[in-house]
């Protein structure tokens, strides 16, 4: 059992999601840092899709009711177990009774918190995830609250020693494809995209970031019909300011589609602050694919480093 003392200001259960539901309108939530996900769940002997608690801009603290193991992921928050420092991208022992408490991140925005054995909460469509807007999911489908009482999974063996990793950097140049409605923008507007240093509206959320930065005027008049839509897509509605969808995002939209976010690189969007400059990267389908070979291979490294450490 995990109970929360203090939930902070979003903190909810995640994990991959739900990817094959869209075409029924069901949004996929999961974490928005997936390799920060995936190198928790790694440390910790987890399958490496379990559920974590994804915990934004720290002020959480939580008391562990069992012996174990669990490692922090992600953003450079100021950690503490009873009181002594903890080390993000570490493997770490926890006693019952211990509180750990997360401060407000140094660098990045969100924190993820693997525990030996997983979090025991029913799986809804073949995921864990907290979908916030629909109301399912995760735990009591909402985000946590000051006193929850979280179940664990069965833990495995325990392990000998700590153990760190090398976390995947993140940064604030995003690399972006094209959109299908990329030429119906002036070449002017299209320039704006790749040139601007965008940042973000403090409306933003886990449905997109609302970028703020020079309008992008569409040339075409025609109106769209509704289509289909995935995280990472880059619309621009009537305002001319550009929208990131993200994991809570709606299944189907209207708005033109200028360019979208290749999927190696919607992580670092997770981690960028209001106030810190985005730039977005023109690159070709090749340089995307190459990109998540890339990372892929980085994960399965690390899998590979845990699973055969001394």
């Amino acid at each position: 059992m995990l109970t929360i003392l203090r939930a902070g200001l979003a903190t909810s259960i995640q994990d991959l999601g739900r990817n094959r539901w869209r075409q029924y309108g069901i949004g996929v939530s999961g974490v928005l840092d997936q390799p920060a996900m995936i190198t928790a769940n790694l440390l910790v002997d987890n399958p490496p899709g379990s559920a974590v608690l994804e915990i934004v801009l720290g002020q959480f603290k939580a008391e562990f009711r069992r012996d174990g193991w669990f490692a922090l992921t992600g953003a450079g928050c100021q950690a503490e177990l009873d009181g002594k420092p903890v080390w993000t991208g570490w493997r770490l022992p926890v006693k019952k009774g211990q509180v750990l408490v997360l401060k407000k991140p140094v660098h990045g925005m969100r924190s993820y918190l693997a525990i030996q054995g997983g979090f025991d909460v029913p799986e809804v469509l073949g995921s864990c995830s907290t979908d916030i807007k629909a109301g399912f999911g995760g735990f009591q489908g909402r985000t946590l609250q000051d006193g929850d009482r979280i179940p664990l999974g069965k833990s495995g063996q325990p392990f000998t020693h700590k153990k760190g990793v090398k976390q995947l950097l993140w940064g604030n140049r995003i690399r972006a494809l094209p959109g299908p409605e990329y030429h119906e923008f002036s070449e002017e507007a299209q320039q704006k995209l790749w040139r601007a240093a965008w940042t973000l509206n403090p409306q933003s959320n886990r449905m997109g970031y609302r970028l703020q930065g020079p309008t992008l005027q569409r040339e075409a008049s025609r109106e769209l019909l509704s289509h289909g839509l995935v995280p990472g897509v880059i619309q621009v509605p009537g305002n001319g300011q550009p929208i990131v969808l993200l994991a809570d995002a709606q299944t189907t939209g209207g708005y033109p589609r200028i360019a979208c976010v290749i999927e190696s690189d919607l992580y670092h969007l997770a981690q960028i602050r209001l106030g810190e400059p985005i730039h977005f990267i023109l690159c070709t389908t090749q340089e995307a694919q190459a990109a998540k070979r890339q990372q892929q291979l980085a994960l399965d490294q690390m899998a590979w480093g845990l699973a055969n450490e001394n």
